[in-house]
C-alpha cells in the first residue's frame, strides 16, 4: 500500500484535467474502445542521479549526435501526440528547449535519492491530479524509444502493458488507474516490479527500436553516427 500522500490524490473518479488557473484543458489523447476509453498521460522519469557515469557532467545533459540524451527522449514522447508530457526531475536540471516548453510539465522529485519508486509515484500523482486514467512511462536515459512505441502501448486496452523489443520487455509501460495502489513506494523498485506481480494481465506490445539505457560512456558511444 502507497503512503498516505499519494493515496489522497488518487481520487476514485478522476476530475476533469485543469490548469494553472482553474481553467479546463485537454491535455491528454483519450485512447481505447468506444466501450472502454481513457485518459492517459506520458511520463518521462529523469530524476536519477546516474551513479554509474563515468563522463563529464550527468549522463542525461550528454551529447547524443549533437542532442542531449534526455532531449531525445522527450522529443519521442511529445511526438507521440499523447499531450503534455510529465517529466520527473531531481538530481538535475533538465533543460527545455523552446519548441518544447509548452509540451511538457516539470515535476520536481526532492525524494530522488531514494529510489526509482518515488519517482514514478510523483509521475502518477501528478496525472491523477489532472484527470488521468492511466500513464505511460518512459525512462530519460533510453534516447532511441520511438513515438511509436509510445502510441502503441498507449492504445494497449490492458490494465498493464509493456514494449517488446525482440524478445525483450522495455519501456513504454501502460499502468492503468486501478494497479496505482499496486506500485511500490520505497526503494529502486519501478514499473518491473509490478508488471512482475501482475504478469498474467501484462500485455505485451511488440515495438521497432531499442529500450537500451544509457548507464556509462560506452552506452552513449554506441548510439554515436
Amino acid at each position: 500500500m502507497i503512503s498516505s500522500y499519494y493515496t489522497s490524490v488518487f481520487p476514485t473518479h478522476p476530475s476533469p484535467a485543469v490548469d494553472r488557473t482553474g481553467r479546463r484543458q485537454t491535455v491528454w489523447v483519450e485512447t481505447g474502445s468506444n466501450e472502454r476509453t481513457r485518459r492517459v498521460a506520458p511520463v518521462l522519469l529523469a530524476a536519477g542521479g546516474g551513479t554509474r557515469w563515468d563522463g563529464a557532467g550527468h549522463k542525461l545533459a550528454a551529447p547524443l549526435e549533437g542532442t542531449p540524451v534526455i532531449e531525445h527522449a522527450m522529443r519521442a514522447a511529445v511526438e507521440s501526440g499523447l499531450g503534455t508530457v510529465i517529466v520527473v526531475t531531481g538530481a538535475t536540471a533538465v533543460p527545455l528547449p523552446d519548441d518544447l516548453a509548452d509540451r511538457i510539465e516539470l515535476v520536481d522529485n526532492p525524494d530522488w535519492a531514494e529510489g526509482q519508486s518515488t519517482s514514478l509515484l510523483r509521475a502518477v500523482a501528478a496525472a491523477a491530479e489532472r484527470g488521468a486514467d492511466a500513464v505511460v512511462v518512459g525512462l530519460g536515459d533510453q534516447p532511441r524509444i520511438s513515438p511509436d512505441a509510445w502510441r502503441a502501448v498507449a492504445a494497449s486496452s490492458s490494465s498493464l502493458a509493456v514494449a517488446v523489443y525482440g524478445e525483450s520487455r522495455g519501456h513504454p509501460v501502460l499502468i492503468g488507474r486501478d494497479h496505482w495502489n499496486d506500485l511500490p513506494n520505497s526503494g529502486d523498485l519501478g514499473a518491473r516490479e509490478l508488471l512482475r506481480r501482475f504478469d498474467e494481465q501484462v500485455e505485451a506490445i511488440p515495438c521497432e527500436g531499442s529500450a537500451l539505457d544509457v548507464d556509462t560512456t560506452e552506452d552513449l558511444n554506441q548510439w554515436q553516427s
